[in-house]
């Protein structure tokens, strides 16, 4: 699967050597779970490097925040985590898709996350008596902290890049101690001028997908490798309630690469189904199969078709291709005019 690494050069961000963002002929404001320095920031950053022009990156406290501001026409769109390959769903992120005012997702982008320890200039790894950083990161890291500093204090942070920042700016204090470091993404480093005194110390490497939110608009033109989104709410509950679902896809031949159920706040057993669809709502497959599920759920939410980063094609079964429909649609109409 394609991955999108945040080990890169400034200028492969879109930042200058100061951690700042390049920005010419800006034509809008792109957001992003901030603060600066996440790995959300490394995402939209490297999407907007991508595209003929450029955009200002601003920074969110929150993805509900962020999502608020794409709504009200604050921002133009918001780069936000949806899943991780080791910690799941994002709940944030799925809930307010799935309740919330209606957005669509434009784009997916993928990023490994890879921790580096970052210390101020100045400070040695042996020098290193406290470690600041998220919890998510200490367990991917415990490994490789017990063997090279096993006697350091660890200390809580609300995220790596929050670590980062919190260490740069007590290393500015006439009497700060010159032993802190935190783990974090390496734009951390860049952005807050922390040196790198150790890369890829997780034990294993995940990837976070994130995705680019935009106000209700139409989907890019298909490309034969696409994906869509879906939030589907089902009706009253009973059995084969999840088949009836299910079947509208699968006699069609449309394959599923995600499907997560979500509680509604309705109360308990009331829950709806954030999935990923293999193909284009222009595909005569997917298009159908969305009609079918608008007849038995009580709601469906379509949030978007967009290019798979992979760029995968899914692989068709014979009959569900859009030319073995359309020839069923022919026949069905010179069937209904009475002609053979």
């Amino acid at each position: 699967m394609a991955t999108r690494s945040v080990a890169r050069s400034p200028n492969e961000y879109g930042v200058d050597e100061y951690g700042l963002a390049m920005t010419a002929d800006a034509d809008g404001t792109y957001g992003y779970l901030g603060p600066a320095g996440t790995f959300a920031e490394a995402a939209l950053l490297h999407w907007l490097a991508e595209q003929p022009s450029r955009a200002k990156p601003r920074a969110f406290a929150s993805v509900l925040a962020a999502l608020e501001a794409v709504h009200s026409g604050e921002i133009q769109g918001a780069m936000v985590p949806l899943e991780n390959s080791i910690e799941g769903s994002v709940s944030a992120t799925l809930d307010a898709l799935a309740t919330g005012p209606e957005l669509s997702i434009l784009a997916e982008e993928q990023v490994d996350v890879t921790f580096s320890l970052l210390a101020p200039k100045g400070v040695a790894l042996a020098d290193v008596a406290v470690v600041t950083t998220h919890p998510h990161a200490e367990a991917q890291c415990r490994p490789w902290l017990a063997e090279n500093l096993p006697d350091a204090q660890y200390t809580v942070a609300p995220s790596t890049a929050a670590a980062a920042a919190t260490v740069a700016a007590d290393s500015d204090r006439p009497d700060a101690k010159k032993n802190s470091a935190a783990i974090a993404a390496p734009l951390a480093g860049q952005v807050y001028g922390l040196t790198e005194l150790a890369a890829n110390i997780a034990g294993s490497v995940a990837q976070t997908r994130f995705v680019l939110v935009t106000r209700p608009a139409a989907p890019p033109a298909a490309t034969g490798a696409d994906k869509t989104t879906v939030v589907l709410f089902m009706g009253e509950d009973h059995p084969g309630a999840l088949l009836e679902i299910l079947s509208e896809f699968a006699v069609r031949g449309v394959n599923l690469s995600r499907i997560e159920s979500r509680p509604t706040g309705g109360g308990l057993g009331d829950y709806f189904f954030s999935v990923d669809i293999e193909g284009h709502i222009d595909d005569a497959r997917v298009g159908e199969a969305l009609m079918g599920l608008r007849r038995v759920c009580a709601a469906v939410r379509y949030l978007g078709s967009y290019p798979r980063l992979d760029q995968m094609a899914p692989r068709l079964r014979p009959g569900v291709s859009d030319e073995e429909f359309r020839d069923a649609q022919a026949w069905l109409t010179r069937i209904r005019e009475g002609r053979p």
